[in-house]
């Protein structure tokens, strides 16, 4: 139990360390005081324990059964009668209990925290708003690139010595500057709107004329103001991108809410495609057809055209090119969007397996580790460590490219989520053999055995 709780500490803390370094660019140069920056990190907690409690199960359990096995305590129970499976007996059913409060924490903690992390992360200017700004340097909020000289005041809403570059509407070139004594920041948590109040200040901007002559004069437009107010939009400050995610609302339910909503993007997304596939057959023309053909022999020939005159077949072959081509855009124009949906489907899919991918991994990593230890009679942090790592590596890339290609609907979402602990489960299944039948990591005699008998065939004299 302490060697876990100090594994799984470890871990969790290098594990938050690689979240600070991802998210850094939210965090840093934006005068966060210090109980945002620990709401950000609480909030994003949770999504670790998924990558964490595995991990602490194998190595803390390589570590442990290292350890009885290199001081020869297995040799001591076994000579006593207590076999391999007796002595997991305990941290088996502690495993189980650990498994089952990791569904709890899956299913309920992290939904909440993923919801309260990814609107936090949304909101984290409107509850600061001038975070935005950063003294003695140009920030960029949308067209505006404002520098200003100090800020002060309670929350730093109050500037001095301000200077806004304004794009043009091209987004290329600056077309007006703005400059002004002082400014207030003024924005709500419900808004996205950010407004600054600029006061004492002017107003230069370039004119362009029509004729290319009067360019070269670089005539400009000065005008001075006592106040002026400019609305900026906050939504694209603080972007939030969607981590590979088509949907970031999966990981916010729990499997009852999954089930629920799955059940109506399926219902929805069926509905869709029988609505497509009757507006194309709509849009062929087939039913406005109202010709007729005079078969003459009363045996419909292979050539159906030919039972057509000229007039008629130029009518039907003009009707089945515009179907074609009205159909082929169709086609094309709503192809991205059921893609777009089946995604959404599959992402919802592998959110709700992930929940008990959890659970079974813990009791999966168990069962590596608990044999794997007894096999290599290697304790402390050495090679443990080696060996966990290398068997979470395998079994972190398998489950991220398994879920890539569920994603892309290249397999279907179970094998996906659960195509890692498929692949891993004969592995624990053989390490526990070998484990309970003392039998080593490797046989060596069955792998030098062909090169010993080639060796006789060679060389008779020598053996």
């Amino acid at each position: 139990m302490i060697t876990f709780t100090t594994v799984f500490v470890i871990l969790f803390f290098i594990f938050i360390l690689q979240t600070v370094w991802l998210f850094i660019s939210e965090l840093a140069g934006k005068d966060l005081d210090f109980v945002l920056i620990i709401k950000f990190l609480l909030f994003s907690m949770p999504r670790i324990i998924p990558l964490v409690l595995p991990l602490s199960v194998l190595l803390a359990s390589i570590m442990t059964f290292g350890n009885l096995a290199e001081n020869y305590e297995f040799a001591a129970m076994k000579s006593s009668g207590i076999s391999l499976q007796r002595a997991m007996k305990s941290l088996t059913i502690f495993i189980l209990l650990l498994s089952a409060l990791a569904f709890i924490f899956a299913n309920n903690v992290i939904p909440y925290a993923e919801y309260k992390f990814i609107n936090f992360r949304k909101n984290i200017a409107q509850r600061k708003p001038a975070m935005a700004i950063a003294e003695g340097q140009f920030s960029e909020i949308g067209n505006y690139s404002i520098k200003v000289d100090k800020k002060s005041g309670e929350n730093g809403n109050i500037l001095s010595g301000i200077t806004i570059h304004k794009k043009s509407d091209q987004g290329i070139g600056v077309n007006t500057v703005i400059r002004a004594q002082k400014g207030e920041l003024v924005s709500s948590e419900d808004s996205n709107i950010l407004k600054l109040v600029l006061f004492d200040g002017y107003y230069y901007e370039d004119i362009i004329p029509k004729k290319y002559e009067e360019r070269k004069n670089i005539p400009f437009a000065k005008a001075s103001f006592k106040k002026d107010i400019i609305n900026m939009d906050l939504s694209i400050l603080n972007k939030v991108a969607d981590d590979g995610n088509i949907s970031n609302t999966n990981t916010m339910l729990n499997v009852n809410e999954l089930t629920y909503t799955l059940d109506s993007l399926h219902k929805n997304y069926n509905k869709d495609l029988t609505s497509f596939a009757e507006n194309i057959y709509q849009r062929t023309g087939v039913t406005n057809i109202t010709l007729t053909p005079t078969v003459k022999s009363g045996k419909i020939p292979e050539n159906l055209l030919s039972l057509y005159n000229a007039a008629e077949k130029v009518n039907i072959l003009q009707i089945a090119n515009s179907n074609v081509s009205s159909t082929g855009f169709s086609i094309e124009s709503s192809k991205d969007e059921m893609n777009f949906k089946r995604k959404n489907i599959n992402n919802h899919w592998l959110a709700l397996y992930d929940k008990f991918v959890i659970t079974y991994g813990c009791i999966l990593m168990f069962f590596i580790g608990a044999p794997l230890g007894a096999i290599i009679r290697k304790g402390g942090l050495g090679l443990p460590i080696v060996f966990a790592v290398l068997i979470f590596i395998t079994f972190h890339f398998i489950n991220t490219f398994g879920k890539r290609l569920a994603q892309e609907d290249g397999i279907s979402p179970f094998m996906g989520a659960w195509m890692s602990s498929f692949i891993l489960t004969p592995l624990a299944i053989l390490l526990t053999y070998r484990a309970t039948n003392d039998i080593g990591l490797i046989n060596m005699d069955i792998i030098l055995q062909p090169f010993q008998k080639l060796f006789q065939k060679l060389f008779p004299s020598q053996t």
